[in-house]
């Protein structure tokens, strides 16, 4: 099997095409969405490697291969193109994400207080995920203003960000770093 160059000249003027072949300008809404899910993707790339092995890390692998569903999907001009199969986010992800963040909420002490970044190097590194996340999920509803969005993205993208805000606080309170709570000087 011959390799495959990494560079195809096809995007040099500025477009690139999507799932079913259309052709669409870079600064499309539609890449904005799928390009900050994969700013995304990176950014859980590096907690992972910040990380110990445990539950968060094998939920977080999962998220990275959800995400590339998420950007599948969003990468697909539903008007113009089906659906495939693999570009389909199940229930079940969402409600694994739901699960965790109610056992991680059940292990730290109650906020009474605004959260600022930060604590332990991996804690700060999951509310850089949490502010990514954001992001995207504004993306993608920008997006869904003008097209159509594949069924449970936002729903995903909106959990994922309260996961990595629980996370961090988890992060913190496992590793007996104290959290920085604003007006706290």
């Amino acid at each position: 099997m011959k390799k495959s160059n990494l560079y195809t000249a096809t995007g040099d003027k500025g477009t690139t095409s999507l799932v079913g072949g259309k052709r669409v300008s870079k600064c499309d809404a539609r890449l904005e969405a799928y390009g900050t899910t994969d700013e995304l993707n990176a950014h859980i790339g590096l907690l992972v490697a910040m990380m110990p092995a445990g539950d968060d890390v094998t939920l977080l692998r999962r998220i990275q291969d959800s995400l590339f569903i998420v950007g599948s999907a969003l990468a697909t001009d539903l008007a113009t193109t089906t659906l495939h199969e693999a570009s389909r986010l199940k229930e079940e992800e969402i409600t694994c994400v739901e699960q965790r963040i109610d056992y991680l909420d059940s292990q730290v002490p109650p906020l009474c207080k605004f959260v600022l970044p930060g604590g332990a190097a991996a804690a700060a590194q999951a509310h850089v995920c949490r502010t990514v996340c954001r992001r995207a999920e504004r993306c993608i509803c920008a997006l869904a203003e003008h097209h159509q969005v594949a069924d449970n993205v936002q729903r995903y993208v909106n959990r994922l960000s309260d996961y990595f805000f629980v996370l961090a606080r988890y992060i913190n309170h496992t590793t007996s770093t104290p959290e920085i709570f604003w007006g706290d000087r």
